[in-house]
């Protein structure tokens, strides 16, 4: 009788675990001090001028360093652990995708629970995006990278630009917002617990998902995913491929300042709103997903090559791999916190960033004691044991 060889699958990699905390830390902090989307603060006029400092410099510095850029490390992660599953699946000769569309499928009911108390949330857009890696992963890296860097590049935003500019008759078509906004401001800020639910499922899933296509989440999104699945296919989170990472780095410092630069001054210089709309947003976008590379690389840098900083950033990995418990319990906590239905705390941006911190601290402590007894988080364990349930279209074997 012989033995059965052992069949190879991917090991958990800390690097991406140390990177989903940090994204999600870093969503907290944004979050909190948007008040989760519902953006009602005190009367300033009474406060000292330096509480007027600190809200003004802590809400521009957050938004500088993470806005647009923790999402970003977000999806490119989401990517990569598509690109797990669905090898680890390979490798015992399973097709892993339409086991993946069922879990995408899951994770948009997940996604309507988050949505039913936040409506920022992003597990919908993924949930729904999250096709794009299934229908690509059997391609080739160029193939891969091509698609990629067509979603990042905008091409809407492109498009809208060459009409503009071929057409003075040509108007780009808008979604308007106005009404799902103030209907989901009005349940945030008057409605009772129901109500705001039943208003943050219809009215506010609608502005959610518009708001992320006209600025151009969508197509970044799906680029992500992308490139997170390439990062996996070629073994870029480990530690022997750190030096690509300095290649990435280098190169993204050398894009972000001129793009930076040029967000900024745009303004001053085209006037043709047509035009200036998606430029915007397409030039907005390439300096975020620069500045989130510049972010990757760093950490990347910091948990392989230096040791005390490796130490500290290694204290994330338990809050990384209950990153989805963690994002939605934020979304709840927040809501409770600071819309009508709750305690509706009327905070300003310093004190609303302490109550980021305390939910992370929180969240952490119980992620410690919690992965003591577990292996995953409470979320985690059950979209990974509903992803597994017998289907139609295949068991899993022993």
């Amino acid at each position: 009788m012989t033995d059965t060889p052992a069949v190879r699958r991917h090991a958990r990699v800390d690097a991406a675990d140390v990177l989903r905390g940090f994204a999600v830390l870093a969503i907290i902090l944004l979050h909190s001090i948007e008040h989760f989307n519902f953006y009602s603060f005190p009367d300033t006029a009474g406060q000292s001028a330096w509480i007027n400092f600190t809200d003004r410099a802590i809400w521009d510095g957050l938004f500088f360093m993470f806005g647009g850029k923790a999402y970003a490390i977000f999806a490119l992660l989401f990517g990569f652990s598509f690109f797990i599953q669905d090898d680890n699946q390979r490798l015992r000769g399973r097709d892993f995708r339409l086991r993946f569309c069922w879990r995408l499928f899951l994770l948009l009911l997940i996604g309507q629970l988050n949505a039913a108390f936040f409506t920022g949330e992003v597990l919908v857009l993924y949930a729904l995006v999250g096709i794009v890696p299934v229908i690509f992963c059997r391609c080739s890296d160029r193939t891969v990278l091509t698609v990629a860097a067509i979603c990042i590049l905008q091409p809407v935003c492109l498009w809208q630009i060459a009409c503009s500019l071929i057409s003075p008759d040509y108007v780009p078509y808008a979604i308007d917002q106005g009404p799902y906004w103030a209907a989901t401001m009005a349940a945030q800020s008057g409605a009772g617990f129901w109500e705001m639910v039943k208003v943050n499922l219809v009215e506010g899933q609608i502005v959610s998902l518009a708001w992320a296509w006209e600025n151009g989440r969508v197509l970044q999104t799906a680029g992500l995913f992308l490139l997170g699945m390439l990062i996996g296919r070629q073994g870029w989170f480990k530690a022997e491929y750190t030096g690509r990472w300095g290649k990435v780095l280098a190169w993204a410092l050398i894009c972000f300042f001129p793009l930076y630069g040029l967000n900024n001054m745009i303004g001053d210089y085209v006037t043709d709103t047509r035009i200036l709309r998606p430029l915007g947003i397409l030039i907005s976008s390439l300096h975020k997903f620069c500045f989130m590379l510049i972010m990757v690389s760093g950490l990347l840098f910091g948990y392989y090559k230096t040791r005390k900083f490796s130490r500290v950033l290694s204290q994330l990995i338990p809050y990384g791999r209950m990153s989805m418990t963690n994002y939605v319990t934020q979304g709840i906590i927040g809501s409770a916190l600071y819309y009508y239905w709750g305690l509706y705390l009327r905070l300003g941006i310093t004190a609303s960033v302490f109550v980021g911190i305390a939910i992370f601290a929180v969240q952490y402590a119980l992620c410690r004691i919690w992965l003591r007894h577990h292996s995953h988080g409470p979320l985690e364990k059950l979209w990974k044991l509903a992803t597994w349930i017998e289907m139609p279209f295949g068991r899993r074997s022993a």
